[in-house]
Order: structure tokens, then sequence, then C-alpha cells
């Protein structure tokens, strides 16, 4: 096998050592299990706070607030889980975040109001003596431990695997992780909204197990002997060019996340606008969309390896998520059907499907003592945008802009800041990961 400068694949580079296939198969079911409750909230939100006595006219507003809740504590772990990887090790960071979601997990099936006479009337000097309280704290828990998954297991996995093979290695782990959001669709269809949450928690444990097999990255074990500074977050703001770097990154896959949290998450709404007279069901939208994702992310992950090159890879996603937001928008208008509109769900769900892509440039973009930082942060900070994509969709809406324009600006704006961002990303298809960076 030939690569543009004309030298060759060695066979050996290809080839998966026991060691390697456990790192993979650890990673994609911690990011199956990651998936499967960053989806299971938004598919049992109404389900749960009904359970928990609260009226409907508070559903919104009260949902709203645990997403917030969850999501700043994805963003707050990001950096933690990365700033630990880098400097105790990745393996460490696969253990303690699975931990800590799954005790939060496992927690949030037994949330509920708290007499002050019983035995866990201290919840009450901790304010957490209601059920919503215990909620939010949960969510923000659970949020902090499911953001070291999937930022760890493509560092070491793109480490343990040769340079012209590891995006085969990052496309098994998103695309099988991505069906979490499936099976979260399932469960809560099927089981009582705290048993959905048990099923995950106790996920994250058996998890466990798997991972006693797992060793760490040789090339993390050489700088841990080095000199050079690592699991800092100054390596990650300065120099500026780093910055730029970092940020270059985290904005090619927004997105992604405009499409899931805007456009897939408002679904129901959405549908309404755009004339489809049949009962749109989130979930049932989600299940496209996700399984599009799924195809998605195996097709962009091979075509990046069958060009040779991510930036490619990630540019003829982008233009079909361009084709695939005015099919969504403007197609469905035409044909207000029920399955034509789920089907453009699918449709956004595979043309933003580029997902594993994003984590392979983001894992070969940085040295190998801050690597870790910025895997593990990056696809938070990505997930982190939605509160502000959502803020501009509803504020454009308050101004005047209908929610078909408003949605069409946001995600206009998204691409164009994505499509930018990308001419700022060098290629790094079979780049060696053995460099580290300067801080000066």
């Amino acid at each position: 096998m030939k690569l543009p400068d004309g030298s060759g694949i060695r066979p050996e580079e290809m080839r998966l050592s026991r060691p390697t296939i456990v790192a993979i198969a650890v990673a994609a079911l911690g990011y199956f299990v990651d998936i499967y409750d960053l989806i299971l909230f938004s598919v049992v939100r109404i389900k749960s706070l009904a359970g928990l006595g609260v009226q409907p006219e508070h559903f919104k507003t009260l949902g709203a607030s645990l997403i917030n809740w969850q999501m700043f504590g994805i963003l707050l772990g990001g950096f933690m889980w990365g700033m630990i990887g880098d400097r105790r090790g990745r393996i460490s960071v696969l253990f303690g975040s699975i931990i800590l979601y799954s005790v939060a997990n496992i927690a949030n099936g037994f949330i509920g109001d708290v007499s002050a006479q019983s035995n866990l009337s201290f919840l009450h000097l901790l304010g957490l003596g209601d059920a919503i309280s215990q909620y939010k704290v949960l969510r923000f828990i659970a949020g902090v431990g499911l953001a070291g998954e999937l930022g760890a297991g493509i560092t070491l996995v793109s480490e343990l695997m040769g340079r012209h093979g590891r995006g085969y290695g990052a496309t098994l782990v998103a695309s099988f992780g991505i069906g979490g959001g499936l099976l979260a669709v399932f469960v809560s269809e099927r089981f009582e909204w705290r048993a959905a949450y048990l099923v995950g928690g106790v996920m994250g444990l058996l998890l466990l197990v798997l991972r006693v097999g797992v060793v760490e990255s040789g090339l993390f074990s050489s700088v841990k002997q080095s000199t050079a500074a690592r699991g800092s977050l100054l390596l990650l703001f300065w120099p500026p060019r780093t910055l730029l770097r970092y940020l270059a990154v985290v904005t090619i896959a927004v997105p992604i996340w405009y499409a899931v949290g805007i456009l897939i998450t408002f679904s129901p709404e959405l549908a309404r606008a755009l004339g489809v007279v049949d009962q749109i069901s989130a979930g049932t939208a989600v299940v496209w969309c996700y399984g599009g994702l799924v195809l998605g992310d195996v097709s962009s992950g091979l075509l990046s390896q069958w060009l040779r090159s991510r930036r490619v890879a990630v540019a003829i996603f982008l233009g079909l998520t361009a084709l695939a937001i005015a099919g969504y928008l403007v197609g469905t208008q035409l044909a207000p059907q029920a399955w034509v509109f789920y089907l453009s769900c699918g449709a956004l769900g595979f043309a933003s499907g580029y997902w594993a892509v994003f984590m392979l440039i983001a894992a070969e973009q940085f040295g190998t003592n801050m690597r870790a930082t910025a895997t593990t942060s990056a696809p938070c900070m990505v997930r982190g945008s939605v509160p502000i994509l959502s803020t501009a969709w509803i504020a454009l809406q308050s101004n005047g802009f209908g929610v078909i324009a408003a949605s069409a600006i946001v995600g206009g704006i998204c691409l164009a800041l994505a499509i930018g961002a990308l001419c700022f990303i060098e290629e790094s298809y079979g780049r060696s990961l053995d460099f580290l960076e300067e801080h000066k």
C-alpha cells in the first residue's frame, strides 16, 4: 500500500496486539455508556419530572435547568480529567470517570423528597432535601464523570495503534459508542425512568471488570519519565497559536451538536412549524438521527483513511451537513409527511456523522504531554456549545424571526465558522504522535 509520498504502509502497522484490541473494546463500550446517559435524560425528562410531582408547565424550564447542570459538569470534567490523563495516565481516567458516573446514575434512580425526621435528614443541611435539588446535583456529578470517557479512550487507542491505521480504531470506538443512544430510547420506552438510570449505572460498573486488562500507552510512559511539563492548562492556552489551534479543532464539530441539540431535540416543535400534520415523537427522531450517525461515523472514518486526509473528509461531511439541514428545513415543507421528516432526521445524522474524525484530529494535533487534556476537553467544549446555540436560537425567535428562520441562521453561522476553522488546521493523517508541546 502506497502513500502520497511513495512510501509504503508496513504490514506490522496494521496488526493489532491483544492490549490494543482490549483498549479499543473498552473505549467503545465506555463511549456507549457515555452516549446512553447523554440521550437518556432527553427521553425520560418528562416522565421523570412527572413522576416527581412536577406540574407540566414547569417541564421545559426545569428540564433546561437540569441539562445545564449536566453540561456544566461535562465542561468542568473535560478539563479535570484531561489534566489527570496527562499527569497520571490515560487508564486512571478510564477507571475514575466510569466509577463517578456509575455511582451518580445509580443514586439518580433513588432520588425523592426526604422527611426532616428520617435517617437522611442531614440532606436538608446540604440543601438536598427535595428531589429536584438531588436531581440537579447528580446530573452535575454524572456530567463530570461522563466527560472523561471518550477523550481518554481515543487518546489511548490513538497512541497504541500504528499511525496509518489508528483511524480504523477511532472509527470503531465512535460508531459503536453512538449505539448507546439507541439503547437509551429502547430502555426508556420499556422501563420506568428510575430503572433506566439504574441500567446505565450497572453497565458502567460491569465495564470496570474489562478495564482491568487495559495497559497504559507507551508514549505516555515515556513522557512520564521526561522533565517536560504536562497536565497543565497553560499548555493549552499558551502560546496563542496553540490556543487558536485548539479552538479551531473545537469549532469544526459544533455543527454536529447544532444538529442534535437543536434540530433533533426540538423536532416536535420544528415539525409543527414545518407543517407536518402527524404527531412527531422526539424519541423516534433520535433513533433515526443516531442510526444515521452510526453510518456517518463509519463512512467518514473510512473515507479519511481512503483519502489519507482528515481535513478533506471533514470538508466533505460539512458540505453534506449543509445539504441535510436544507433538506430538513425546506424539503419537509414540500412534502410534510411524518416519514419524510424522519428520513430527513436520518440524513441529518449521517451527514453530521464525522465525530470519529473530529476526535482523531483532536488527538493528532497535540503533543503527548497535553494530548489527553486537549482530546478530553475538546468534545466537552463542543457539547457545552449547546446552551449557547439554544439561547441564540430562542433569542432570534424573541426578536421577530420564525422558528425555521432562526434555525437556518444559527445553522448557517455554525457551518461558516466550522469551514473557516478547518482552514487553520494542519493535515494530520499519518502523523507520528511521538512529539511534545513546548510552553514558550
